[in-house]
């Protein structure tokens, strides 16, 4: 039930984020959520690789949940990381789109 709201406000926050700069909405939202379980993904694989190193039996002897909980963090970091990235590439491009109009106001003849 928890990972339900979780995704939920990963997705909502995704949303209005798509919505705040005009992208598609629906697309972003999925792309959020797809990006936290990347992140935990990651966790799991970087989990694995440190496990094989220290040729220890860790992951194996943990229960599911609490291997869900060490993954939770990487997940939102990921996802916030990702987040800060759209916000950076958009606001540029805005940035870009309002200097090209006022350029060309300025440039056009009357």
């Amino acid at each position: 039930m928890i990972g339900l709201l979780l995704i939920y406000f990963i997705g909502k926050a995704f949303y209005t984020l798509a919505f705040d700069y005009n992208r598609n909405k629906w697309l972003f939202a999925v792309l959020g959520i797809a990006s936290y379980y990347v992140g935990t993904f990651l966790a799991g694989i970087i989990l694995g690789i440190i496990a094989l190193l220290v040729n220890s039996d860790f992951p194996n002897t943990l229960p599911s949940i609490l291997l869900g909980l060490i993954g939770l963090p990487f997940g939102l970091l990921f996802c916030w990381i990702f987040y800060k990235i759209l916000i950076s590439v958009w606001e540029k491009k805005d940035a870009v789109v309002i200097s090209e109009t006022l350029d060309s106001n300025l440039t056009r003849r009357y």
